[in-house]
């Protein structure tokens, strides 16, 4: 990036540290600490809490989908947006939740059903959330690498460090540093003013790409270059889409519904409202506030592919892919055991030709996958395919990662040759805003539940407020210290979006059965909730165990003791009543159910579990109005 775009990120970073410190003198105690004394109005909460829940890794995975199902599918997620006003108009939930005065869903657990089942539950919660949260640091710090066009490794007196390594503890540094001065309080006033800096930037971004793309001349002709079933455009011509489709965003929106304040990632802004209304009233706002930021992250991503796939940038896009293929391969294949595909793979990006050599590994793989590889048709992005080949016939793991990264970084690398100067200043601090509002937020909350709902409850003495303090803070950093390490040696093989789907059903499978029922039904029991937690949870974490170890352990498993031919009829003969919607497919590349499917599989056995066992157990019905307080 050039200088100015350099002063134009700093200057707004330090205005934000300057307000974190300048606000940690509103911290008397730990009720400021976890929820802000519980002082905020809706339009605080409406701008801070919309800066904290859109991160930049939300930002990432939405140009994933974006990028593969356009507006189209834009047009089926909107359904979402009136519905939930709806139930922000309704107080739904929010209004029970605070008569009960618990200051965390853990407290409301103990209240509804028992200390036993609060600690469950808070394990559960502090599991799915910090390993939810820990992918957070190493794609922020990717898309950073990536956009600023940064080198992968850095030489500090002599030492080579990665750069990944050192932005993450750096991004993550000053999250830590904005959550421990002041808790609740800091992070809502720098939320508040990132936000509030971050809206004309929004306008300056969108107004460019207006001006730099035509819609009838380019956009809409890319757009418009897809196959039947796969339009990005046409709302009702996206029936063989697979990941991103109706299905996706109806299994989404149920669990907006179901999950209703179970996700506790911004715990602090659930209870930081000066009442019930201003919670409401800040809901609604944020809702209407969000939607020319939204309206941004999509223009971008229809940006990306246009320049990607339009004749007018043939010679840009090639360049962006063979940089991208490059790069990416030398971020996840830095072993001695990959010297060679790198020297091959370099040369092909070079000069565009494929070896001997070369060919013989791309062979070999489509040989291992030939239902997968054998494609008819030419490839849109041969460097990404040949470059996975490649390391395919090595590593399938790593393969497997090189294209996720591939996916993910296409859109920030693009932005990055499309944005000018000034305006790529812009962008990159929108984004390093969106990446720290984030993970304040997320380091606040999770360390806070367990320190409230897991270490409290064994207490016999409490702790003084001193003692609670300093507990709080060091579990903030301790979070940070996982999320670090798990970043850094984790390899990503799957959507942001679905990762999130499959981390978040860890709780959120059943834990809104426990919520709801706990708040609007007095049939519920504690016997119900167990059951509801423990299928939702367990059913998540098969999901993610299959789909970690199909490709390198199951399927060939499966293979050599010939029972891939009886689970293929299986789970195919499953999914062939509801083709092309739910679309199982038993292959050797990827486990043959997706995220959202796992997580909406999950949320009905757990439903069902919870309302069935506590009909069975259910003795007397519990008295809701002394839990409410009326």
């Amino acid at each position: 990036m050039h200088l100015i775009d350099w002063l134009i990120v700093i200057v707004p970073v330090l205005i934000v540290v300057y307000v974190g410190f300048r606000s940690q003198r509103y911290v008397k105690g730990v009720s400021d600490f976890l929820t802000a004394g519980r002082v905020a109005g809706r339009y605080v909460l409406a701008v801070a809490s919309g800066e904290a829940s859109m991160g930049l890794i939300s930002l990432v995975a939405m140009f994933e989908a974006y990028y593969n199902s356009g507006f189209a599918y834009s047009f089926w997620s909107t359904i979402s947006f009136p519905i939930m006003i709806v139930l922000a108009l309704t107080g739904y939930c929010i209004y029970r939740f605070r008569e009960t005065r618990a200051m965390t869903m853990g407290q409301f657990f103990q209240i509804r059903y028992s200390k036993s089942f609060r600690i469950f539950a808070a394990v559960l919660q502090s599991i799915s959330g910090v390993i939810n949260y820990a992918l957070f640091p190493a794609v922020g710090a990717r898309f950073i690498i990536y956009f600023c066009d940064l080198p992968l490794n850095i030489t500090i007196c002599g030492w080579v460090f990665p750069t990944f390594a050192l932005l993450m503890a750096a991004f993550l540094g000053l999250a830590v540093l904005i959550a421990t001065l002041g808790g609740q309080i800091t992070i809502m006033a720098t939320d508040c003013i990132q936000g509030i800096l971050s809206y004309p930037m929004f306008v300056i971004v969108v107004v460019f790409i207006f001006w730099k793309f035509s819609w009838h001349n380019e956009m809409a002709p890319a757009l418009l270059d897809r196959p039947a079933g796969k339009s990005l455009l046409n709302p009702y011509d996206i029936i063989a889409l697979r990941d991103f489709n109706i299905f996706y965003v109806m299994v989404g929106i149920l669990g907006s519904i179901m999950n209703r304040m179970a996700w506790s990632g911004t715990q602090g802004y659930n209870a930081a409202a000066a009442n019930a209304h201003e919670q409401k009233m800040g809901s609604i706002l944020g809702s209407w506030r969000s939607g020319f930021s939204g309206l941004m992250y999509v223009l971008l991503a229809v940006a990306a592919f246009t320049f990607l796939h339009h004749a007018h940038y043939a010679g840009g896009a090639k360049q962006v892919r063979t940089e991208l293929a490059r790069k990416a391969m030398n971020d996840v294949a830095r072993d001695e055991k990959f010297a060679q595909v790198r020297t091959e793979v370099a040369d092909y990006l070079n000069t565009g030709k494929v070896s001997s050599t070369l060919q013989k590994r791309i062979d070999s793989a489509i040989a291992e996958n030939p239902e997968q590889n054998n494609s008819k048709e030419p490839s849109a992005e041969p460097q990404r395919d040949i470059t996975k080949l490649a390391l395919d016939s090595v590593d399938k793991g790593v393969a497997q990662t090189f294209g996720t990264i591939f996916g993910q970084m296409r859109v920030p690398l693009t932005l990055r040759v499309l944005l000018p100067i000034g305006v790529t200043g812009i962008f990159c601090a929108l984004m390093i805003f969106l990446m720290v509002s984030t993970d304040t937020t997320y380091l606040h909350s999770w360390g806070s539940i367990i320190v409230q709902d897991l270490i409290l409850p064994f207490r016999k003495r409490p702790f003084t407020p001193r003692q609670q303090l300093l507990l709080l803070r060091l579990l903030i950093a301790s979070v940070a210290v996982f999320a670090f390490f798990f970043s850094y040696f984790f390899g990503q093989v799957d959507y942001i979006l679905m990762f999130f789907a499959i981390t978040g059903a860890i709780w959120l499978g059943g834990a809104g059965s426990c919520i709801i029922g706990g708040l609007y039904w007095k049939r519920g029991t504690t016997a119900g909730a167990w059951a509801a937690l423990i299928s939702g949870s367990s059913l998540a974490v098969g999901g993610i165990l299959s789909q970690k170890y199909w490709v390198g352990s199951i399927y060939p498993w499966l293979v050599k003791h010939n029972l891939i031919d009886s689970v293929r009829r299986v789970i195919e003969g499953i999914a062939d009543p509801f083709r092309p919607i739910i679309d199982w497919h038993v292959t050797g590349d990827r486990f043959p159910i997706n995220s959202q499917e796992i997580f909406f599989i999950a949320m009905v056995v757990a439903i069902t579990l919870y309302v069935v066992i506590s009909l069975l157990t259910c003795r007397t019905p519990f008295n809701m109005e002394r839990m409410l307080h009326r």
